[in-house]
C-alpha cells in the first residue's frame, strides 16, 4: 500500500459498490485520521455523509447515519448527537416493527457510547412493551452503577410491568444495600407487587445483611426466608458416568452404552467428552474417529469451536487438518482454515479456505486469513486474501472490514479478531434491511 496509507485508503473506499459499505468505511476513515491527528479528517466524514445520503433503502440510510454519528462521537465532535437526532427523526416515520427494531438499535448504541441521558429520552418512543422494559433495565443498570438513584428511581417508576418492575426494583434494593442504605433499601422492597419477587428481594437482602455488620438477630428471619425459596438441582449420573470414562479413554466402551440413549442424551454426553479432554488430542482424534456422517460434522464442529476457544497450539494442528480433510462442510472448513491461519499455516489454511463454496462463509475464512497476515505485518498479502471472495456484495464488504483493520494496525499497533462477528452483523443488516 501506498506511503500515504490514509489518502490510499480514501482512494480505494471510493471503488466500495455496496454504498452502504462505502459510507462507514469512510466514517471508519475518518475516525482513524483523527487519531492520526490528520486535519483532514473532515473530508473521510463528507464523503460518508455523501454516501449514505445516496442509499435508497431508508433503512440502511438510517443505520448508515448511527456508524457515522459513532464514529464522529469518537472524535469528540459535537455533531454526532445531532445525527443520532437525524436518524431517530428518520425511524419515527417507519412501520412499527422496523420502528421499535431501529429505535433499540439506536438506544442500544447510545448506551455503548455511554449517552446514557439520550438514550432514556429516545427509549419511551418505543411501543413494544418488552423491547422497551428490557432497555429501561439496561439503562437503570447504567445509573445505578453510577449511583445515580434519583434517575434510577424515576425509571422504576415508569415501568409498569411484571416482571421488569420488580426486577429493577431488586437491583435497586442491591445498590442501596451496597451503599448502606438500609431504609431506602426497606421502601422499595415494600413497593413490590408479587410474592415471588419478594421472596427474590428478601434473598438478596439475607444475602447481604448475613455477610455484613448488622446483628445477625435483626436479619435471621430473613436469610431463613431467602434459604426457604432456594432449590437445589439434581445431577445426571449415567452422563456424568459417560462423560467420565470416555474422557479416560474408554471411548469403544461409551460408545456402545451411547447407542441405547436418546438422540439428545447422546449429545450432551459426546459433548461433554470434548470438554473434558480438550488437553487430549489423542482422545479427541480417536472420539471423532468413531463418527460418521451428519454425527461426524456435528462434532467436528463441535471440536473446532472448543479448540479455537482456547489459545491456539501447534500440538492440535494435525488434528485440525484431518477434520479439515475429512470435512464436507463449509463451515467446518472455515473453522479448520481460522484455526491454521492463526498458527500461521498460511499455505494449509489457503487451501481449505478455497474449497469453501457460499459467499458469506468463504468470506469468513479468507477474512480470518488476511487477519492474521495483518497480524504477522503483511499487508499485501492481507489484501491478496481479502480479493479471493469475488462475490460482489460480500467482497465489498471484507474489502472494507481489511481497509479499516489496515488503519487500525497503523493507529493502534494492533488488529481486533473480530471478522466473524462483523460479518455475523453484516448478514443480519443484508438480511434484515
Amino acid at each position: 500500500m501506498a506511503t500515504d496509507v490514509y489518502r490510499e485508503a480514501l482512494r480505494l473506499a471510493a471503488d466500495i459498490r455496496d454504498k452502504y459499505l462505502r459510507a462507514v468505511t469512510y466514517a471508519k476513515i475518518g475516525y482513524y485520521m483523527y487519531k492520526a491527528r490528520k486535519p483532514e479528517y473532515g473530508t473521510a466524514f463528507k464523503y460518508a455523509f455523501n454516501a449514505a445520503s445516496s442509499i435508497e433503502n431508508p433503512v440502511l440510510m438510517v443505520r448508515a447515519l448511527l456508524e457515522i454519528g459513532t464514529y464522529l462521537w469518537l472524535t469528540g465532535s459535537k455533531t454526532a448527537r445531532k445525527v443520532f437526532g437525524q436518524a431517530h427523526d428518520a425511524i419515527v416515520e417507519f412501520p412499527d416493527a422496523v420502528r421499535d427494531d431501529l429505535l433499540n438499535e439506536l438506544v442500544m448504541r447510545l448506551l455503548e457510547l455511554g449517552l446514557v441521558d439520550d438514550a432514556l429520552f429516545y427509549v419511551s418512543d418505543i411501543k413494544d412493551t418488552v423491547k422497551r422494559n428490557d432497555l429501561l433495565l439496561r439503562i437503570l443498570r447504567v445509573y445505578l452503577k453510577r449511583g445515580n438513584m434519583r434517575k434510577a428511581a424515576m425509571i422504576i417508576g415508569q415501568i409498569d410491568e411484571e416482571p421488569w418492575h420488580s426486577i429493577a426494583a431488586i437491583e435497586a434494593i442491591k445498590e442501596h444495600l451496597k451503599r448502606e442504605e438500609f431504609g431506602s433499601a426497606i421502601r422499595v422492597l415494600s413497593e413490590l407487587r408479587s410474592e415471588y419477587w419478594l421472596g427474590e428481594a428478601m434473598k438478596e437482602v439475607a444475602i447481604y445483611l448475613k455477610t455484613s455488620d448488622v446483628p445477625k438477630a435483626t436479619y435471621e428471619k430473613f436469610v431463613d426466608i431467602a434459604l426457604s425459596l432456594s432449590g437445589e438441582a439434581g445431577s445426571d449420573v449415567l452422563n456424568s458416568l459417560l462423560i467420565g470414562l470416555g474422557s479416560q479413554g474408554e471411548l469403544e466402551f461409551v460408545m456402545g452404552i451411547l447407542k441405547k440413549l436418546p438422540e439428545e442424551q447422546r449429545w450432551k454426553v459426546l459433548e461433554g467428552i470434548v470438554r473434558a479432554s480438550a488437553d487430549k488430542v489423542d482422545i479427541l482424534k480417536r472420539l471423532l474417529g468413531l463418527l460418521k456422517g451428519e454425527e461426524y460434522e456435528r462434532m467436528a464442529v463441535f471440536v473446532m469451536d472448543q479448540l479455537l476457544s482456547r489459545p491456539v497450539d501447534g500440538g492440535y494442528a494435525e488434528l485440525v487438518k484431518s477434520i479439515g480433510e475429512r470435512t464436507k462442510e463449509d463451515a467446518v472448513l472455515v473453522k479448520v482454515a481460522t484455526y491454521l491461519s492463526k498458527l500461521g499455516d498460511f499455505e494449509k489454511a489457503w487451501k481449505f479456505a478455497s474449497r469453501v463454496r457460499g459467499h458469506y462463509l468463504r468470506s469468513l475464512a479468507f477474512g480470518s486469513i488476511a487477519v492474521a497476515k495483518l497480524k504477522a505485518g503483511d499487508i499485501d498479502g492481507a489484501i491478496d486474501a481479502a480479493l479471493e471472495v469475488r462475490d460482489p456484495k460480500w467482497g465489498s464488504w471484507l474489502l472494507s472490514e481489511i481497509l479499516t483493520k489496515i488503519l487500525e494496525l497503523q493507529a493502534k499497533g494492533e488488529v481486533l479478531e473480530d471478522i466473524h462477528e462483523r460479518a455475523e452483523y453484516q448478514k443480519s443488516l443484508w438480511e434484515g434491511g
